[in-house]
C-alpha cells in the first residue's frame, strides 16, 4: 500500500515538473534561450566563429553605402546562418542522447544538420558578392563620408554590436552565479543604456538632453544593484562597454576616417 502511495507521489511531482518546464514564464523563456546561446558560444567553434563573422560585417557595413534593402537581406542572411548552427547543435545533441553507439543513422542525421549550415553558409557567401563585390572593387565608392549622415544605421549597428558583445563577455566571464540573462559578469542592461546615452550625446547638441539621458542610464544601471541582479563592477563593465562601443563607431571610425 505504501509502495503504491510513492508510486503516486513520485508521478504527481513529475507532472507537476513537467508542467512547470512545458509552461515557463516569459523571463524563464528567456533564459533558456540565453543559456542555449551562452552554451553554443563556448562550446561550437564554428557558432563561434559565425558571432564573429556577423560582427565583423556588421563593422564593415559601415564603410559602404548599404541601403536598408541590402541591409535587411543582410541580417536575414547572418540570422538564418545562426539558426542552422543552432539547430545543429541541438539536433547532434539529441542523436548524441539517443544513439550511445556508433549507427549509420545517428551519422545520416549529423550530416543532413552539417549540410544545412553549409547550404546556409554558402548562401551568406553568395549575398555577400551581390552586395559587397561592385563597392569593393572600384575602392572610390567606399562611403565613408557618408556615413556621417547616416545615424539611424550607426545607431542599429551600435545596438548589434553592444549585444553581441556582452553575450561574449557573459559566456567568457560567466561564473555561474545568476542566470546569463538575470545576472552574469557584465550588466547587458546597462552596455544598452550607456550606449543609447552615449549616441543621443552625439546626435544632439542639446546639453539638457546629455544629461537627461545620462540620468536614466545611471537609472537603469542602480536598479540591477539595487535588485541585487548585478555588482556594481558589473554594472561599471556594462556601461563602460556601451560608452566604448558607441564612441568607436560614432567618433573614431565616422570623423576619425
Amino acid at each position: 500500500m505504501n509502495n503504491n502511495n510513492n508510486k503516486e507521489d513520485k508521478n504527481r511531482n513529475l507532472e507537476n515538473n513537467n508542467k512547470e518546464f512545458k509552461n515557463p514564464n516569459i523571463i524563464e523563456s528567456f533564459n533558456h534561450a540565453i543559456d542555449g546561446l551562452i552554451y553554443s558560444f563556448k562550446n561550437e567553434n564554428n557558432f563561434k566563429r559565425h558571432i564573429l563573422m556577423a560582427l565583423l560585417v556588421a563593422i564593415i557595413s559601415l564603410f559602404f553605402d548599404i541601403n536598408r534593402s541590402e541591409m535587411a537581406i543582410l541580417c536575414v542572411t547572418i540570422t538564418l546562418v545562426i539558426l542552422a548552427e543552432l539547430l545543429n547543435t541541438a539536433l547532434e545533441n539529441v542523436v548524441d542522447l539517443i544513439y550511445d553507439k556508433i549507427d549509420p543513422r545517428a551519422k545520416v542525421a549529423k550530416d543532413v544538420g552539417a549540410g544545412a549550415v553549409l547550404v546556409t553558409a554558402l548562401n551568406s557567401i553568395f549575398v555577400g558578392y551581390f552586395i559587397f563585390y561592385d563597392r569593393i572593387i572600384p575602392l572610390t565608392n567606399i562611403a565613408i563620408f557618408r556615413i556621417q549622415n547616416s545615424p539611424i544605421h550607426l545607431t542599429f549597428i551600435a545596438l548589434v554590436v553592444v549585444i553581441l558583445t556582452t553575450l561574449i563577455f557573459k559566456s567568457i566571464f560567466y561564473k555561474g552565479r545568476g542566470t546569463h540573462l538575470q545576472g552574469g559578469t557584465v550588466s547587458g542592461h546597462s552596455s544598452l543604456a550607456f550606449c543609447l546615452a552615449t549616441i543621443i550625446t552625439f546626435l544632439t547638441n542639446n546639453t539638457l538632453v546629455t544629461i537627461l539621458s545620462f540620468i536614466l542610464a545611471f537609472l537603469v544601471a542602480e536598479s540591477r544593484i539595487e535588485g541585487k541582479i548585478h555588482s556594481l563592477s558589473e554594472v561599471i563593465f556594462g556601461g563602460i562597454t556601451g560608452i566604448l562601443i558607441a564612441t568607436i563607431i560614432f567618433k573614431l571610425l565616422v570623423i576619425g576616417g
